[in-house]
Formats: structure tokens, C-alpha cells, sequence
């Protein structure tokens, strides 16, 4: 493994001595080691950056899942670090344009964050491409306290105008109970139905309140 994390292991000559917020206020942040970066953006000691780094790879570090991490730096450290990765993901998505993908339910939350505290049901869908990465969102329709009215004509032209492979439907119970009602379910099969005829794909639906959400796909029912 290599040991050079600091600046002053692989370039002996460089910076000798310079503490690593200095090093960073006159070379940039583009100048620093993996160990002075972990360092500062964690606010730790050259030691425990070392003890941490010593016995896992970089990469190892940001594909640890959280509980992994809590148990290496604690609860407050490993929230901030798993933001910084985020952060840093997304701000690199939007700059190369790469579009999100999806590849379980989880990950849909994130755009349906606008219509989950809703006092009305929203039906929305994520147009997907063939490679699952959301290309158009779109609320088709909008209820009463506790139904909404959904026509497939409505889900597939949005659909045909994007030219998307398949469909996430989502909608949110005002209720706060994400329990499907036999009318989600008769609805979320004749849209399957429909996309069968078209060669759209129906790939799950969502409810989700305030605090919950509900896959019909993980629950069997579609």
C-alpha cells in the first residue's frame, strides 16, 4: 500500500514543516495528499488520518455504507464525510451532464420530494431511458384529499414525446398511510397493460407520505 497520503512522505524536499492549512491557503487544494484532505475536511489529526488510511484503501472508504463508517469514525464524522462524497457526485453529475439512474426503490425519494407533504394526491412518473437514468419528470395529475385521476393516455404521451424506455409511477397519500388501495393496484395494472401494448416498460410504483414510502414492486403486487 502506498504511505505517501503527506505531502512531506512523498516530496520530502516540498513544504517540509508547513502545516496543512497553510499548505493549503498557498498552493491549493489540488496540491494536498489523501491524509491532508481527510484531515481537513474532517477536522482530525495527522494520526488518525493515518490510522485510518493504514488500514483502508480510498476507495474501499467511499464505498463503505454508512453503518461502516459510523463504526470507523463515529456518528458526526461519518455524516459529514458521506455528505462531502454526495456533494461532490452530484456537483460532478451536473458538470459532465450525466443524468441520475435508478436502480432500487430508495433512490427514487429524492424526486419525489415535491409532492410528498402534499394535502392533495399528486400522481407523478419519472420517464427513465434504456440505461435507467431519469430523462423527464412530470406530475400528471393532480386530486382530491384522497384520489387522483389518472388516464394512460395522459402517462405515454408524456412517454412518447421523451422517447423513454420505461416508467416509475409514484403518487402520495395525504394520510400518511402508504398502504395501496385496490385502486392503486387496478391502476398500476392497466398502465402495465398499456406500456405491454407499447413497449414501455412499467418498472414500479411508489407511495410515500411525510415519513414513508411503499414499493408495489417489492411488495409483489405488480
Amino acid at each position: 500500500m502506498n504511505s505517501a497520503f503527506y505531502v512531506r512522505e512523498a516530496l520530502p524536499q516540498a513544504n517540509a514543516g508547513i502545516a496543512v492549512q497553510e499548505r493549503l491557503e498557498r498552493c491549493g487544494v489540488e496540491c494536498l495528499r489523501d491524509g491532508e484532505l481527510l484531515m481537513l475536511s474532517l477536522n482530525i489529526s495527522e494520526a488518525k488520518s493515518r490510522g485510518i488510511l493504514q488500514g483502508i484503501s480510498l476507495s474501499q472508504l467511499l464505498c463503505l455504507p454508512i453503518p461502516g463508517l459510523q463504526k470507523l469514525l463515529g456518528k458526526a464524522k461519518a455524516a459529514r464525510l458521506v455528505s462531502s462524497f454526495e456533494l461532490s457526485k452530484r456537483a460532478l453529475q451536473q458538470g459532465l451532464g450525466i443524468l441520475p439512474a435508478i436502480s432500487c426503490p430508495t433512490e427514487t425519494i429524492p424526486f419525489l420530494a415535491g409532492i410528498k407533504d402534499e394535502c392533495k394526491e399528486h400522481f407523478l412518473c419519472l420517464y427513465l431511458n434504456a440505461r435507467n437514468q431519469v430523462i423527464h419528470q412530470e406530475v400528471i395529475s393532480i386530486g382530491s384529499l384522497s384520489a387522483s385521476i389518472v388516464h394512460p393516455r395522459e402517462v405515454f404521451s408524456v412517454a412518447l414525446k421523451h422517447s423513454a424506455a420505461s416508467i416509475i409511477l409514484a403518487h402520495n397519500h395525504p394520510s400518511s398511510d402508504v398502504s395501496p388501495s385496490k385502486d392503486d393496484i387496478e391502476l398500476t395494472r392497466r398502465l402495465m397493460k398499456a406500456g405491454d401494448i407499447m413497449g414501455i416498460e412499467i418498472l414500479d410504483h411508489l407511495i410515500i407520505s411525510k415519513a414513508d414510502f411503499l414499493s408495489l414492486k417489492e411488495r409483489g403486487l405488480m
